[in-house]
């Protein structure tokens, strides 16, 4: 959930910035980008921002969870560690040491979909950073001491976040049962015993199939040209070999029939309430009307949900979850009773007023103030390079081109109150729904 506080002054301040968005949305594209491939497939966009004499790069690689399959969960995410542990050149810890010498920082994340490396730095590094990328990517080191070294780090990563966590092990579960078929079910970090036990074969194989340049896209704004991006990239990039990439998933998640449940019991203070609804991909044209849906639900004080549950005295919070994704995805409500108020009572008012939003529909008001909280998100994005390259490649990879992020206000302005409603009744039903519920024990299991 993004929340967002206004006091009074607040509000007429926010009105004079949607005012402005609505100006500047009205002047056409805000982003200007050019669009390159290299000869091994390699996809790069450009935009020039030259307001601060900086730069961010970010290495989009389409790969991630989904493309795994039983016995390697997880080993996307293990790459996204092994990346940063040496190559050829550039050795062990190298990475990091290279770039913060040069002025720069870095990051990265790996998803169902992706794995990406996020790297900002002064204009002057542009080169170093080339060669540090295009080191890793060619040449990363298989050192079997390393790669076993890794293995531990992440294992102890998946014992923190999910296995000695209640929330980490209320969603994976939560997961695992919302799908019976599509790879989508399984963790991010990985089972247990596929960490444990992947060789050095399947680590091979999936960073040549997800690693291939002809699998990337890259990401430059800031403080350049298209032109010495270019020169660069053709000098340290287009070496690089292209690979077959990883075949396309064919598994579809079939239709669920009926209500899931899942509980958990382990040692807690309250429970833990998790209500996920299977929805379309992000290119479904579904999406706007169900974040606007997600929006006048839970986002922020003034929310249906917020004023129900946790102004009236159910929950100490409540929130959503609606990620992009490739395939097929989950809108998930979370939330937290407060103590001595049972669960049950949490889902009867959730789904009354998940009800109320398909029978009733929702007002001009809050379909308004919903749209303008997500232009907020959305400019408020726009106003740094790291945000703009991310914006960029999630809207080129998810939305099946960058030039979406131009059409993301006309859509939203599009969106209307009878759209609302019916993706509020297609999706927000009881056959559709997965609930987990975590369930206090004290530590001899005693509820």
């Amino acid at each position: 959930m993004r929340t967002l506080l206004l006091t009074p002054a607040g509000v007429a301040a926010l009105l004079v910035v949607v005012a402005g968005f609505a100006s500047l949305a009205a002047s056409g594209p805000r982003l200007a980008v050019s669009e390159h491939k290299l000869a091994n497939g390699m996809k790069i966009l450009i935009h020039e921002d030259h307001d601060i004499p900086n730069v961010a790069m970010y290495f989009f690689y389409k790969v991630g969870s989904r493309n795994e399959r039983p016995g390697t969960t997880g080993i996307s995410h293990f790459f996204e560690h092994m990346m940063f542990n040496g190559a050829k050149k550039y050795g062990p810890k190298q990475f990091d040491i290279v770039m913060e010498r040069h002025g720069g920082a870095n990051n990265a994340y790996t998803s169902r979909d992706l794995t990406v490396y996020t790297d900002w730095f002064p204009r002057e590094a542009l080169e170093v950073i080339f060669d540090l990328e295009a080191d890793r990517i060619q040449n990363l080191n298989f050192d079997p001491k390393i790669i076993e070294s890794e293995r531990g780090v992440v294992y102890n990563e998946r014992k923190m976040a999910v296995d000695n966590s209640n929330r980490g092990t209320l969603y994976e579960q939560l997961n695992a049962a919302a799908y019976t078929a599509h790879p989508y079910g399984w963790p991010v970090v990985g089972w247990a015993s596929d960490i444990e036990s992947w060789t050095m074969e399947d680590l091979e194989q999936h960073f040549r199939m997800g690693y291939a340049p002809n699998n990337c896209l890259v990401v430059v704004t800031g403080d350049v040209t298209p032109e010495e991006v270019l020169k660069l990239a053709r000098k340290y990039l287009e070496p690089i070999p292209s690979h077959d990439p990883p075949p396309p998933v064919r598994t579809k998640e079939p239709a669920q029939q009926g209500e899931r449940r899942v509980e958990v019991r382990r040692p807690a203070q309250l429970p833990h309430l998790l209500v996920s609804y299977h929805v379309p991909e992000t290119r479904h044209p579904d999406y706007y009307p169900l974040e606007v849906l997600g929006a006048i639900l839970a986002e922020g004080r003034s929310s249906r949900l917020y004023r129900r549950l946790v102004d009236g005295g159910l929950a100490i919070s409540v929130d959503y979850s609606h990620d992009l994704s490739l395939d097929p995805g989950q809108f998930v409500f979370s939330v937290r009773p407060r103590s001595g108020v049972e669960v049950a009572e949490i889902e009867k008012a959730l789904y009354e007023e998940l009800d109320k939003a398909g029978a009733g529909g929702v007002s001009a008001r809050e379909l308004e103030k919903a749209k303008n909280l997500l232009l907020v998100d959305l400019y408020d994005e726009m106003k740094t390079i790291a945000g703009k390259a991310n914006l960029i490649g999630r809207a080129e990879i998810y939305f099946g081109g960058y030039r979406e992020v131009f059409q993301f206000d006309r859509k939203l302005a599009g969106v209307t109150a009878e759209d609302v409603q019916r993706v509020a009744r297609r999706y927000f039903h009881r056959k559709n729904r997965t609930v987990a519920v975590l369930v206090p024990e004290r530590e001899g299991g005693a509820e």
